[in-house]
């Protein structure tokens, strides 16, 4: 392994979680000169987060575009993110507004977006994606941290860097290992997903509902595919519990012009979680910084997560770039 000019560090920038903040935070960190190494503890290079609204809100577009990935998402079949929405006053209907035109998102599995970003990462100079790597521990020196420990395939080792990164998810272990305090709070709604083909869709756009404090959605995503969710209050957990699908698709089928669900094939198993507590951290520490969920995560009703991850990453590099300019000229 080459050092970098800075005698003592392995890296410039250890980072913890290859998903989305992780792989955009390592690519744009790289292309200003960082050495980065970039650990996942899952091995798979196509491993993915199945528990995702799988969209992208418009934030996260310029960051997609500065990444060069948007062509390759086209490609792939992402959707452009257009919706309507339902509420106690009706629906609200997408329309063109004057001037110059709107920014758009785009829906996409995570399947198909997650080995896209990976890959472009490790084909990024200077980013070494280490799988098969989890954090088991920070190294520190004089109250800054200098590094992480990490369990490998060929045993554990330390990876010493000027900046260590946690872009590892809301239960981030990389903050807890730090000991950056957690402010929990509540989430009053649990939710279940699952992926059908052939969802008939009103003019083949997003559908929301907003029947508080029940919601739900049905986001069309790469190859016909569409992503129904349910999240109702947790006042109806124990009787959905009882029995999954059923709760599910009769929650569905009673939704204001809701699409004929059953006329679809449900493609993947039904996916949710019963307690989703949002997580709120101090984001930096000496020798630390905290992006995506691991930051801030927020109520996966609104599907902001994946484009705050990408955005906050943006804003890192930007970040460590200044800084690394006013070192310089210093």
């Amino acid at each position: 392994m080459t050092k970098p000019e800075s005698a003592g560090h392995d890296y410039d920038v250890v980072i913890g979680g290859a998903s989305l903040a992780g792989c955009a935070a390592a690519i744009l960190l790289a292309r200003r000169g960082a050495r980065v190494a970039l650990l996942e503890r899952r091995s798979r290079p196509a491993a993915y987060k199945a528990l995702c609204t799988h969209s992208l809100t418009a934030n996260a577009t310029p960051v997609l575009e500065e990444l060069g990935l948007v062509p390759a998402l086209e490609k792939a079949g992402a959707v452009r993110n257009e919706a309507r929405w339902y509420t106690r006053w009706g629906w609200i209907e997408p329309s063109a507004a004057p001037g110059p035109e709107l920014p758009y998102g785009y829906n996409v599995r995570r399947s198909t977006l997650d080995p896209l970003i990976r890959s472009r990462a490790a084909e990024t100079p200077g980013v070494d994606v280490l799988l098969g790597h989890t954090v088991t521990g920070l190294l520190q020196e004089d109250g800054r941290t200098t590094g992480v420990r990490a369990s490998t395939p060929e045993g554990e080792r330390e990876i010493r860097a000027r900046l260590v990164v946690g872009a590892d998810g809301k239960d981030s272990a990389v903050a807890k290992f730090a000991g950056v305090p957690t402010r929990r709070h509540e989430n009053a709604r649990f939710g279940y997903l699952a992926h059908f083909r052939n969802l008939p869709l009103r003019d083949g756009i997003s559908h929301a509902w907003f029947l508080v404090p029940d919601m739900a959605y049905a986001f069309p995503n790469d190859d016909g595919v569409t992503v129904v969710a349910v999240l109702p209050g947790k006042k109806r957990l124990p009787d959905f519990r009882e029995d999954l699908e059923g709760s599910f698709l009769k929650l569905f089928r009673s939704l204001p012009d809701a699409p004929d669900i059953d006329a679809a094939e449900r493609v993947t198993k039904f996916t949710g979680a019963v307690d989703y507590p949002l997580h709120t951290r101090r984001p930096t520490a000496p020798g630390l910084a905290l992006i995506g969920d691991a930051a801030l995560t927020g109520d996966p009703l609104w599907g902001v997560g994946c484009g705050w991850a990408l955005q906050s990453a943006r804003w890192l590099a930007e970040a460590a770039g200044r800084a690394g300019e006013s070192a310089q000229t210093s």
